[in-house]
């Protein structure tokens, strides 16, 4: 399970003899944990309870398909027990000073101690899972990019790994509560959410050498989003999305489309899902920005983005694997 700023996901898989995943269950509600964290610093007891609901489903699908007993080498049987289980929290729990409930709650709900992981692990897990459905690619250094909520990572890695890593505090949810309050945003809104974007880039390139890289993978619901509006699709098509590869400047179209229009306008869209018709502006300013400055750092080299459906959910079943 992954507990994000703006939704809280669910993958049960299985694992075959090469370690690849197939899964068996995938599932994401959007519970907006992370509403208004960045002004008080706190959950608010209704994105908790939201939260909760949503745990609590999961519970009960998680009793429908119980992980199998494993076998020793002697031949007895192990029970279930929590490490079959993982529930990483990200960028709004990082944050809020009242996290103690959230742990806690879960805990009641799931029997499974929650995990506020790091930005730097929260990193590493993306990568592994957008990277366990990549063709090899040796030494050339792969960027993969995962915009959530409340933060974004920019991952730097080849077939060794990781090389490196940064999480930056910008996020759809984060940005349209510090900026983007009319609708359509106005000018000088997007200007300022483009200047936060552009410092926290600074930040990201003095660790990550991003114009290094030499392929770029986008992942999570804002960049899936956008690409479906690229895509032309009329409904959400995972099977159309997951490893398309488009220009920059289709994906950058698709990004001021999405920026530009109301409320109303983006929920109308058939592939927008109810609980990002508020925030995907946001995403859309974040994802453009990102492709003008990986354009600029190498000289024009990068001109496309992959985007991805596996991501730190599929890394988080691989690191229990």
């Amino acid at each position: 399970m992954d507990c994000g700023t703006n939704s809280i996901r669910l993958l049960v898989a299985d694992r075959d003899s090469k370690g690849r995943l197939k899964d068996v269950v995938r599932e994401m509600r959007v519970v907006r944990l992370g509403q208004d964290v960045d002004k008080t610093g706190e959950f608010a007891p209704d994105a908790l309870e939201r939260t909760f609901a949503a745990a609590g489903e999961y519970a009960r699908l998680i009793a429908e398909h119980p992980v199998p007993a494993s076998e020793s080498a002697d031949g007895e049987t192990t029970p279930l027990t929590s490490a079959d289980l993982r529930f990483v929290a990200t960028s709004a729990s990082r944050d809020a000073r009242n996290r103690q409930v959230f742990v806690d709650g879960i805990r009641e709900r799931l029997g499974v101690e929650l995990e506020v992981i790091s930005g730097d692990e929260e990193a590493s897990l993306s990568f592994a899972g957008a990277a366990s459905v990549l063709p090899p690619r040796g030494e050339e250094l792969t960027l993969v990019v995962d915009l959530g909520g409340g933060s974004t990572e920019f991952v730097l890695g080849n077939d060794d790994g990781v090389q490196a890593a940064r999480s930056v505090d910008v996020g759809c949810v984060r940005l349209t509560e510090r900026h983007l309050r009319s609708d359509p945003p106005t000018a000088e809104e997007i200007a300022s959410a483009e200047a936060d974007v552009n410092a926290a880039l600074d930040l990201a390139v003095e660790t990550v050498p991003l114009g290094r890289a030499s392929a770029v993978v986008g992942v999570a619901g804002s960049i899936t989003t956008i690409t479906a509006h690229a895509l032309g699709l009329e409904q959400y098509d995972s099977s159309r999305i997951h490893g398309s590869r488009l220009s920059f400047d289709a994906l950058r179209r698709a990004c001021d489309s999405l920026l530009g229009m109301t409320r109303d306008e983006r929920a109308a869209l058939g592939f927008m899902h109810p609980g990002r018709v508020d925030v995907i502006g946001a995403g859309a300013l974040v994802w453009r920005t990102v492709l003008n400055r990986l354009e600029e750092l190498s000289d024009g080299r990068l001109q496309e983005a992959v985007t991805s459906e596996h991501d730190i959910l599929d890394g988080i079943a691989l690191s229990i694997a």
